[in-house]
């Protein structure tokens, strides 16, 4: 019996569903055929030979053959000084650079682990109904968050190098008829541009859901100081929660980091080329380079902030156990005390017995209502600033007082204290000291760049 409890979940969790969530095959109707359907027309799906040669041929053509064509042979060293592409390279090594990282990273992902395992599906089993349908709910929300990032990108791009063809800055007749060429060539580096950031979105979106199944999973972990739970239980739940936040840190401190590396190099080159003495700067000449210097950054802090907002929540835990493990020690104690000690009353003039401490519990108590409201009213405007921290600022009356022992409880809050969980590279845990400062230092790069090319 007592193997079986300690086997028992720490809240109900209905069995339905389960031989489904398990399987790892792919079905055509399965919980991730759009997801499926957006690997294939992306051309990332290798889940078969004839669909890897053509994921790779495709990568090669858009990724590579694409941007080096549009740099060497679409120059324009020859035009006037609105049509001049001198900024190009930057532009071309910077998307490019990303999207074989994303790439790569996808199809290594995606052929050792396989969709399902990649996005925790095969996980979902072992879970409450509260965060299989609140991680379905954000799979279905993940491609319009792709599409929401990476259209407004290409509209941008697709007015600039319209504008660009349409004006006669170029005339290569490699198919007999100029305006027959422009347009092909037009079309393809649209579909360079196109493809090249939505690998890399999609990458940092995949990265962003992960993350936010995490979440779910803390906050229906911190549920468990609501009940009745067992010590043992309660330690186990977060070993696991902990192993899978390892896991995502190993999976992706790769491409984390060179993202990082990446883009602030990016940055950096193009605030070198736009600072030159003698370069002339325009919304003309440098408009692609304000575009790409405002998209990269775009898919970092998508990245950066996912994981601070899972490291800030698995460290609100702490938290809440520590506030826990106080209100009910002053239960438990008061609770003692009533039992014990008889409550000192008072004769009234009269003759009336009460207790003498009623009148100032009554004053305490409200205090307390008082200062409740203000803070109430104070916050109104906020809103959910700060909606991913775990913890608040309620004492935890209802259901602080429990059976486990005082011992058990501060060695509880001992270990959470102790062993902070949360994404991780390469041993540097990403809290929010480190995005505030990368953010500092990508938004005042961007800030500068779009002033010398708008401006």
């Amino acid at each position: 019996m007592g193997d079986e409890a300690g086997q028992a979940p720490l809240l109900p969790r209905p069995d339905r569903h389960k031989r489904i969530l398990r399987r790892s095959s792919s079905h055509a109707l399965d919980e991730l055929r759009s997801f499926r359907s957006c690997l294939r027309w992306m051309c990332v799906d290798q889940s078969s030979a004839p669909r890897a040669i053509l994921s790779w041929s495709v990568f090669v053509l858009f990724a590579l053959v694409v941007p080096c064509l549009s740099h060497f042979m679409l120059a324009c060293a020859d035009c006037d000084a609105r049509h001049r592409r001198s900024h190009s390279g930057v532009v071309q090594i910077s998307l490019s650079s990303v999207a074989v990282l994303s790439f790569l990273c996808l199809s290594r992902f995606l052929k050792r682990y396989g969709l399902r395992r990649f996005l925790f599906f095969d996980k979902l089993c072992d879970e409450s109904e509260t965060v299989r349908s609140g991680y379905t709910q954000q799979i279905d929300r993940s491609l319009k968050i792709v599409a929401i990032f990476v259209l407004p990108c290409f509209a941008a791009e697709g007015a600039y190098k319209i504008w660009w063809y349409s004006s006669e800055a170029t005339r290569i007749p490699f198919m007999g008829s100029e305006y027959l060429s422009d347009a092909v060539a037009c079309f393809m580096e649209l579909c360079s541009w196109l493809y090249r950031t939505s690998v890399f979105f999609l990458a940092c979106v995949l990265f962003h859901l992960i993350c936010h199944l995490q979440i779910l999973r803390l906050q229906d972990f911190a549920k468990v100081f609501q009940v009745e739970s067992d010590v043992g239980r309660v330690l186990r739940e977060h070993l696991r929660i902990r192993r899978h936040l390892r896991i995502i840190s190993h999976r992706f401190r790769g491409f984390i980091l060179w993202t990082l590396i990446l883009v602030t190099g990016s940055q950096f080159a193009s605030l070198l080329i736009t600072t030159k003495s003698h370069s002339h700067l325009t919304f003309f000449r440098a408009g692609e380079l304000a575009l790409c210097s405002m998209t990269l950054p775009t898919g970092l802090f998508i990245l950066l902030r996912s994981a601070t907002k899972i490291t800030h929540r698995a460290q609100a835990v702490a938290c809440t156990a520590a506030k826990w493990h106080v209100c009910a020690t002053v239960d438990s104690l008061e609770s003692a005390e009533e039992e014990v000690v008889p409550a000192a009353r008072h004769v009234s003039p009269n003759g009336r017995q009460t207790p003498a401490t009623k009148a100032p519990a009554s004053e305490a108590q409200q205090d307390e209502e008082e200062e409740e409201e203000e803070e109430k009213g104070s916050s109104e405007g906020e809103g959910e600033e700060e909606d991913d921290d775990g913890d608040n600022h309620q004492v935890l009356h209802g259901y602080a007082h429990c059976t486990i022992s005082f011992q058990k409880r501060q060695a509880l809050v001992t270990y959470f204290e102790n062993n902070k969980a949360g994404i991780t590279v390469y041993g540097f845990m990403l809290d929010r000291s480190y995005i505030h400062t990368i953010f500092g230092i990508e938004l005042s790069l961007v800030l500068w760049l779009l002033g010398k090319t708008i401006s």
